[in-house]
């Protein structure tokens, strides 16, 4: 991490942070998190608060970038490496892949975490950049560019349980302290960080429809159906398209089986790795990989919770055409 990761804010600035976090709603029900503040419509903790504010007035894309959004444990990591792979095709092979020996987190940055004090404050060569920022509080610098956007989402069940034991493994909260029973109350009230899920996702939704050449918008579940065709998919959308003889020669199925979960698990970076953030807890690497499926929801929620969670959702989700 660079020097410039941990630039400080000046004075008047925090003044102006705090002020503006005081005058917020909170709640406290997310106990790994410990206090959040609802801010635009959405839940943070304290420092992200300043950090999405940070990067909404000062952030600077470069023309060319590609911004990959996602709602926390939808797929973010996954979305990284395959995008990350996709362009960078031509210029590393299977042995000089970085994603070898880095954590995909490390070679695409979170604009409000390492880069919500400086634009600069990564490798300006790889046209990336990460958020889990909802649409309708990305700095108006994205919107307004030619930056490309790509969203994944998830199936909310599932990313409520690996929300849940993710937080539960960082902050060494347990289930006796926060049971699977809380979480989801608090999910399904939407207060938890970067909440409510419906809001975060319909927000990407309706702009893809809108903005189609500005916005993807990816489903978790498809490309664990089938991955070459929306690896294709995404190419073609940041102008990076796979040429006839690449598809002739397996191109597209390589970047699928190099950025597998099977495969990034049990890279040593990814099984004994750290990974450090200012103003974060440590983060052991293999901690962003649990499980990566589709449906493990099944071995936490009863039916009982599941059709009740599907009922809220549906109702959402009602009239937006998202299924």
């Amino acid at each position: 991490m660079s020097d410039a990761s941990k630039i400080s804010e000046s004075p008047n600035t925090k003044n102006k942070y705090e002020k503006i976090i005081s005058n917020l709603r909170q709640d406290d029900g997310w106990k790994p998190v410990g206090k959040l503040y609802e801010y635009q419509g959405f839940w943070y903790g304290p420092s992200l608060v300043r950090n999405v504010i940070s990067a909404q007035e000062s952030f600077t894309p470069q023309p060319t970038d590609i911004v990959l959004c996602s709602s926390p444990k939808s797929g973010t990591a996954w979305l990284k490496a395959l995008a990350f792979s996709i362009v960078s095709r031509n210029q590393v092979n299977d042995s000089t892949n970085p994603l070898l020996k880095k954590l995909p987190h490390e070679i695409v940055p979170f604009l409000e975490i390492e880069l919500a004090q400086d634009s600069n404050n990564r490798n300006l060569e790889t046209p990336f950049v990460a958020t889990h920022i909802p649409y309708s509080s990305l700095p108006r610098s994205i919107i307004d560019s030619s930056c490309k956007i790509i969203y994944i989402c998830r199936d909310p069940k599932d990313v409520l349980i690996s929300h849940w034991n993710f937080d539960q493994q960082v902050s060494g909260i347990g289930s006796e302290s926060f049971p699977l029973e809380e979480a989801l109350e608090q999910y399904c009230k939407g207060i938890y960080p970067f909440g409510p899920y419906w809001d975060h996702v319909l927000g990407f939704w309706k702009a893809s429809l809108e903005f189609p050449e500005k916005v993807l918008f990816v489903k978790y579940e498809d490309l664990k159906t089938d991955g070459p065709f929306h690896v294709k998919r995404m190419a073609k959308f940041m102008g990076h398209p796979f040429s006839i003889e690449e598809e002739q020669q397996g191109a597209p199925e390589k970047i699928v089986s190099m950025c597998s979960f099977e495969n990034l698990s049990r890279l040593e970076v990814n099984k004994n790795g750290k990974y450090y953030l200012p103003d974060l807890p440590t983060f052991e690497n293999k901690s962003f990989f649990r499980k990566g499926k589709a449906g493990d929801w099944k071995n936490y929620l009863t039916d009982g919770k599941a059709v009740k969670f599907n009922q809220i959702m549906e109702e959402k989700f009602s009239g937006s055409g998202l299924v």
